[in-house]
């Protein structure tokens, strides 16, 4: 099982899909569902939500979501080998820390990349990718075809186990027109 550090409060899960913007016009993917917590707010919210657990365990659990509501599909598949649907998606996600770079590598490699992508994940990675103090390879790559920027700055006490790293809420929306071809 992967590490992950769980959001849980129902109060700040509905700010952030506020902030966000998400609503019945979505189709939403979520990696890492977890306990479900966010999955069932965005399905509420989200016209479909495609939600990926690995662990065994919480996605027998997540299998009770999919019941509540029809709009939700839950899949036991590691996210980093999934197909990525070829119609306009978003990504909203609480992330395993461990794979950062790599889901955010898949996300903005894919072939048809999510319109917008809003990523929990920890502080320092989410200024990298912004290129925050100084751009480096990694925020030079992505900035000619998305604009990234931190939205929120969650408290550790807002995550079950607190995790060690401060927190942060980035969105990663691809541009309309990339600035080079």
């Amino acid at each position: 099982s992967i590490s992950q550090n769980f959001l849980t409060s129902r109060k700040t899960i509905d700010r952030i899909i506020r902030i966000a913007n998400l609503g019945p016009k979505d189709s939403v993917i979520e990696i890492g569902a977890g306990k479900g917590h966010i999955t069932k707010a965005l399905a509420r919210k989200c016209k479909s939500v495609r939600a990926y657990e690995i662990d065994e365990k919480l996605y027998q659990k997540l299998l009770a979501v999919q019941n509540d509501f029809p709009n939700c599909t839950i899949k036991k598949e590691d996210f980093l080998k999934a197909i990525l649907p070829s119609v306009e998606y978003k990504i909203f996600s609480n992330i395993p820390f461990s794979i950062t770079t790599n889901i955010v590598r898949k996300i903005t490699d894919a072939p048809n990349p999510p319109k917008e992508a809003y990523l929990i994940m920890e502080k320092g990675a989410a200024k990298r990718f912004c290129g925050k103090p100084a751009d480096g390879l990694s925020s030079l790559l992505l900035k000619p075809f998305f604009d990234l920027k931190i939205v929120y700055y969650f408290r550790k006490e807002d995550f079950h186990p607190s995790p060690s790293a401060n927190c942060v809420l980035l969105c990663i929306r691809r541009k309309e027109t990339p600035d080079i071809p």
